[in-house]
């Protein structure tokens, strides 16, 4: 049976998505942003910072938590509604620590709430490192339309 967008949507779904951060993903990702900040692109000037060496960008980290929303899409929502589900944003968007090149991110979209009368759903985000540190956090908002 087909449900209404919302009413497919449970507390505790969760879906996760992994990869690891390589230097090519970092320099296309400049080229597509636009951000060439040297702590990304620039090893000399990245050695002299706090970090001692070039990291990812955060905002290449709010893509990976994009992908792990469509991981989530893919098991629990594709053929349960015909309704379209769409990000209607992230709050509370934080990079905790730094992403070195070569590390492997594990990012979880895990529902935390519901809103069924607005037609939305709150995720919580965590993205961790192959230490198991929390790199990065967010709530994600998920918008039936």
């Amino acid at each position: 049976m087909i449900a209404r967008g919302i009413d497919a949507v449970e507390v505790g779904q969760s879906a996760v998505y992994e990869t690891a951060v390589l230097l090519g993903d970092v320099f296309e990702f400049a080229s597509l942003s636009g951000d060439h900040h040297p702590q990304h692109t620039d090893a000399a000037y990245a050695s002299a910072t706090r970090f001692g060496e070039r990291i990812a960008h955060g905002a290449l980290l709010v893509a990976y938590m994009s992908a792990a929303f469509t991981q989530y899409w893919e098991r629990w929502l594709r053929g349960r509604t015909a309704q379209p589900a769409v990000s209607y944003g992230y709050d509370r968007v934080r990079f905790i620590k730094p992403v070195r090149f070569g590390d492997r991110l594990k990012v979880e979209h895990r529902i935390a709430r519901i809103d069924a009368p607005e037609h939305k759903a709150f995720a919580e985000v965590t993205v961790t490192n192959q230490q198991g540190e929390t790199v990065a956090a967010a709530t994600h908002i998920v918008k039936f339309v």
